[in-house]
């Protein structure tokens, strides 16, 4: 069973595919983490993000240990994770692996739950269910701003909405996989939701589709 999450960055769809797959017992996979470890490798190895065959290696060598890594919700971090994830040979690197974790959940887990930005679209367009998850980019800047004063980093509000326009901007018009809902995609929108209410509309939508009876 295949739920894919996708949508722009602090829409929410990250915190609610971890809530899902605890929920339902299934393996989670961040796919933007993906792209945020590459990112930090080359900002460790003092790479430009426009070279090309540095980021091919950073992805071919990618040590999935550094997931957890509190460096790779930095801004500057996900500035760069957008750009390389922009690059064909650095997708098509992380493509296979995404793919694998699809098919073969970790564990011996019954389904998967993947977020990123092109889950329902282009890594698994056969998923059982694909949800699109959206909100303003006033609440999004806003969302990201308490996370970094919640670390204890220095931030400027303006910067922090300019940042997250920006990302969209890069997300949306990239040519290759670019950020858009899935025509079968369930749109949820948490502007005006926390976490609690979009897992509630979340379960209804996952009700309707008849999910729990296949379980």
């Amino acid at each position: 069973m295949i739920i894919t999450i996708d949508g722009p960055s602090a829409s929410g769809k990250g915190t609610l595919a971890k809530r899902l797959a605890e929920y339902l017992g299934f393996a989670h996979l961040d796919t933007g983490a993906l792209y945020r470890a590459v990112a930090l490798s080359l900002i460790m190895q003092k790479k430009d993000p426009s070279d090309v065959a540095a980021a091919k290696a950073a992805a071919q060598t990618l040590d999935f240990d550094t997931l957890d890594n509190p460096d790779l919700r930095d801004e500057k971090t996900g500035k760069i994770a957008s750009l390389v994830a922009a690059l064909p040979d650095v997708r098509a690197e992380l493509l296979a692996f995404q793919r694998n974790f699809a098919k073969n959940p970790p564990g011996g887990k019954k389904g998967v739950v993947i977020d990123g930005r092109d889950i329902g679209t282009v890594v698994c367009p056969n998923a059982d269910i694909k949800f699109f998850i959206t909100a303003s980019p006033e609440i999004r800047a806003s969302r990201r701003l308490l996370e970094l004063e919640t670390r204890g980093k220095p931030v400027d509000p303006g910067q922090i909405l300019k940042a997250v326009q920006d990302r969209d901007a890069r997300d949306e018009t990239r040519e290759i996989s670019p950020l858009k809902p899935a025509q079968d995609a369930h749109l949820l929108d948490t502007t005006n939701l926390d976490i609690d209410g979009a897992f509630e509309k979340a379960l209804v939508i996952l009700n309707k589709t008849g999910l729990f009876q296949k379980l």
